[in-house]
């Protein structure tokens, strides 16, 4: 079986997209899909696989994301982004379009060739100041975006620039499993920047692991850190490894802006891929 592929990151965030409206792969295929095709040197490699699909309500199209491990998300900011692009490129949608995902519609805009907005899920679930039993860590905010929500850790962790994520790595993974969170957490450490915003390290559920960026943990983190210098409106940038992102918060509005990259398109010949 071959299968048309664009391959696309944002800020590092790397994705396999692919137009399920001819394919008509099932919930269960694409999650083989993406367990089999995301996994580095044994195929193309990605973060996640991105499927376009026929919308069921008002939309452009219909976002379907899968995360490494098969499972599926809620929605994904950065990947929303990039398939704002590609439905773009592909004339699926013009420059202002409406994507629907699980979470909710996400309204999305072509600013450049490369440069995207997207209005990511407002917040529906909010814990601020929660006490966790690891002396490294104080607090932790909980922020859930959309409905059904993405679950988000916000984490203050000082001196986070010069901190190695293999340090971080059993702390996060017990944040993440933390059973005060029951659907788990994406884990988002944050600290000032000296050259002005905030740096972010997110651990995420799904990769279970570190990535380069995260943008809905982006947009999570500029709400919490707007809300604890009580600020109703602010523009967050976010120094990610990937790069940077610019999160716009006003009130309960989210928009999330920064690249979305082609990186290759061609066919999926992986003979190990058995749908």
């Amino acid at each position: 079986m071959k299968i048309p592929y664009t391959k696309m990151q944002g800020a590092a965030n790397d994705f396999i997209v692919i137009d399920n409206r001819q394919l008509k792969l099932t919930h269960e295929q694409l999650s083989a899909f993406a367990i089999q095709t995301c996994q580095r040197k044994f195929s193309i490699g990605a973060d996640a696989v991105m499927a376009v699909d026929y919308p069921e309500g008002h939309a452009d199209f219909r976002m379907r994301f899968y995360n490494a491990d098969g499972t599926e998300a809620e929605m994904c900011g950065n990947g929303a982004r990039c398939i704002a692009r590609y439905a773009y490129e592909k004339q699926i949608a013009g420059e202002a379009m409406t994507i629907e995902t699980v979470a909710g519609n996400v309204p999305a805009w072509r600013l450049d060739q490369k440069e995207y907005k997207v209005t990511l899920n407002s917040p529906t679930v909010t814990r601020f100041d929660q006490a966790f039993p690891d002396p490294r860590v104080t607090t932790i905010d909980y922020v859930e975006l959309g409905d059904p929500g993405i679950p988000h850790a916000v984490v203050h962790y000082p001196g986070l620039a010069d901190v190695a994520l293999s340090e971080l790595t059993d702390i996060a993974k017990a944040i993440r499993h933390w059973d005060a969170f029951p659907k788990g957490a994406n884990v988002n450490f944050y600290d000032e920047a000296p050259m002005g915003g905030l740096v972010v390290r997110t651990f995420e559920r799904g990769v279970e692991d570190f990535t380069f960026a995260c943008g809905t943990g982006s947009g999570a983190t500029a709400f919490a850190v707007a809300r604890h210098q009580g600020k109703a409106a602010a523009q967050v940038q976010l120094h990610v490894l990937g790069g940077t992102l610019t999160v716009a918060v006003d009130h309960e509005n989210l928009e999330l802006i920064g690249d979305a990259i082609m990186v290759s398109e061609g066919l999926i010949l992986d003979e190990n891929l058995h749908l």
